[in-house]
């Protein structure tokens, strides 16, 4: 079993990162394979809105100028689903959102590449906004079918500055138990 995340911060080992490498910790504790991505080396672009992956039906969109296909198919690999974005005017950034977009139509239109896997939004903020972004990554997760895992509170982490959510004892908590109620999830799966 394998859990791909995404990390849609630029800025490389901020505070995204360090909630997402949390969960990793706790992911390889429970015997789950983990692969983390940072868009911040990826060139990504946003939806263009040309309809070809519901035409072609290939597992891949028309756009073959960046990376998207390549982050697509680890997406396709992948039993579940992190994905990390800081909160930028309340909601995730434009390389969270341009994956969101393209990822979630190319999967819908193809009979549902995404259904039954596991997802879960990471967000890392200052003071608001949080909710927000939050949700727009778990839109995605649910229009696809995905099962959202949770934790004992919402997945996010405060701070300003890098580093400044390891003082966030409660968020750091809630990595932890987001990626064990994962790994749960993802074996109860793998038993039906």
């Amino acid at each position: 079993m394998k859990v791909l995340l995404i990390n849609g911060s630029p800025r490389i080992s901020g505070n995204t990162f360090q909630m997402l490498n949390k969960a990793i910790e706790s992911l390889k504790s429970n015997g789950i394979s983990t692969e983390l991505i940072q868009l911040r080396e990826k060139n990504i672009k946003g939806c263009t809105g040309c309809f070809k992956c519901a035409i072609n039906k290939d597992k891949k969109c028309v756009v073959k100028l960046d990376d998207f296909n390549e982050v697509f198919a680890k997406m396709i690999e992948a039993d579940g689903i992190i994905i990390g974005s800081p909160t930028y005017f309340t909601d995730v950034t434009t390389e969270v959102k341009s994956i969101l977009d393209r990822s979630g139509a190319v999967a819908f239109v193809n009979n549902g590449l995404f259904r039954h896997k596991a997802g879960a939004a990471v967000i890392a903020l200052r003071r608001g906004g949080g909710v927000h972004a939050f949700d727009t990554i778990n839109h995605m997760f649910l229009m696809n079918q995905m099962f959202v895992v949770g934790s004992t509170y919402w997945n996010l982490g405060f701070g300003l500055n890098e580093g400044d959510v390891q003082n966030d004892t409660e968020g750091l908590a809630n990595m932890e138990d987001l990626a064990n109620s994962m790994a749960f999830l993802l074996k109860k799966l793998k038993d039906q």
